[in-house]
């Protein structure tokens, strides 16, 4: 789960990755992990926690399938990577060398899906999800794409089975998403520390100080603070 502030003025958009398991309290049903109000109350619940937790209104809703994005990544003719890591994962069918390089569509999803690398796997594998997202969406933004009716149709028909939005969000919305991505956004994950019991198990407890910081930085249209920016 992502949240994506877009400033006024020219200062860059923030995109923050609210770890799924995180202990959050899910209006009207205590401490739970945050995709138990998905799960709970469907995306109503979860803006409605999200706001609670953070204290910033969420103007637009946008729920992507990841599962989606591997006919638009192919549509778009792959996307751009700089993978940190080489990447060996046989369960997920994916080898990928250190370095620069183009995916594809399948290579991408496994790439955002493994578990493998990094000390904290779901920690990494956020990363990897934000660094996708901004890559996708850039690229299909990006205007070789867009006046390309050999890749700009077969997107289009892609997007409409990977994203649903909510029924406040429209096109200008959806273009200005590819706007913030292509103007490379900051991209952090909410700080965090320790873990928490709640209804679902054990969840991730964030570090409440820092998390604050950050998202009063935000509702105040102010740079994230940069020691609590991630090196992600």
């Amino acid at each position: 789960m992502m949240l994506l502030h877009l400033p006024e003025g020219s200062d860059r958009p923030t995109l923050v990755s609210l770890p799924r398991d995180s202990a959050v309290t899910v209006p009207g049903q205590g401490r739970n992990k945050l995709n138990a109000a998905y799960a709970i109350g469907g995306p109503k619940l979860l803006v409605r926690t999200v706001e609670t937790v953070t204290g910033i209104r969420v103007d637009n809703y946008m729920e992507i399938g990841f599962a989606g994005f591997v006919e638009i990544v192919d549509a778009v003719g792959g996307v751009e990577i700089n993978v940190r890591a080489a990447v060996n994962d046989p369960k997920a069918g994916l080898k990928l060398k250190k370095g620069t390089q183009t995916l594809t569509g399948a290579q991408a999803l496994g790439y955002v899906r493994t578990r493998k690398g990094g000390a904290l796997p779901d920690y990494e594998r956020t990363k990897r999800q934000r660094q996708f997202l901004s890559a996708v969406v850039k690229k299909a933004a990006s205007p070789g794409t867009l006046i390309n009716p050999f890749t700009s149709i077969p997107l289009a028909m892609s997007a409409t089975d990977a994203v649903a939005v909510d029924e406040d969000t429209g096109v200008f919305d959806m273009l200005s998403l590819g706007l913030a991505m292509g103007d490379s956004p900051v991209t952090t994950v909410v700080p965090f520390g320790g873990t928490e019991n709640v209804a679902g198990g054990e969840a991730v407890k964030w570090d409440r100080a820092k998390a604050l910081a950050l998202f009063e930085a935000l509702a105040a249209d102010q740079p994230v603070p940069k020691e609590i920016l991630d090196a992600g």
